[in-house]
């Protein structure tokens, strides 16, 4: 069972410059990559989270999978922001996702740069 996160290494997280964040750890002579990240939307773990989203990282490429809230909260703008910020940290270039509308899916890829230029192009939408 998962421990809550203790305050202690949620403000070391918050203070965690862009330039300090690495997918990659070596511990001995193992090197731990990331390449897949659930994101869960919840102001501490270990509550039930109101949102989830799937990320798969490969190279300077992300593809998010499973983006979708409860039907309580639905997904807001700040959210997307979030996500941004964190792809910025990791060095991310592209942003791949498919979105669901009508009942018909669609595929996009957007460059990082021009997200953070621009107004965000994108409208969330949540599935269920």
């Amino acid at each position: 069972m998962s421990e809550p996160m203790s305050k202690q290494h949620a403000t070391k997280i918050a203070k965690t410059k862009p330039e300090e964040l690495s997918r990659c750890i070596k511990i001995d002579n193992w090197i731990f990559e990331m390449k897949m990240v659930r994101a869960i939307r919840v102001e501490e773990y270990g509550q039930p989270y109101s949102a989830i989203a799937n990320i798969n990282f490969n190279g300077d490429n992300v593809y998010v999978d499973g983006l979708m809230s409860n039907s309580e909260k639905e997904l807001e703008r700040e959210d997307f922001n979030t996500l941004k910020a964190y792809f910025q940290q990791l060095g991310i270039k592209q942003i791949q996702f498919d979105r669901y509308k009508n009942q018909q899916a669609s595929s996009r890829s957007l460059e990082l740069a021009s997200l953070l230029s621009e107004p965000s192009p994108l409208k969330l939408v949540s599935v269920g």
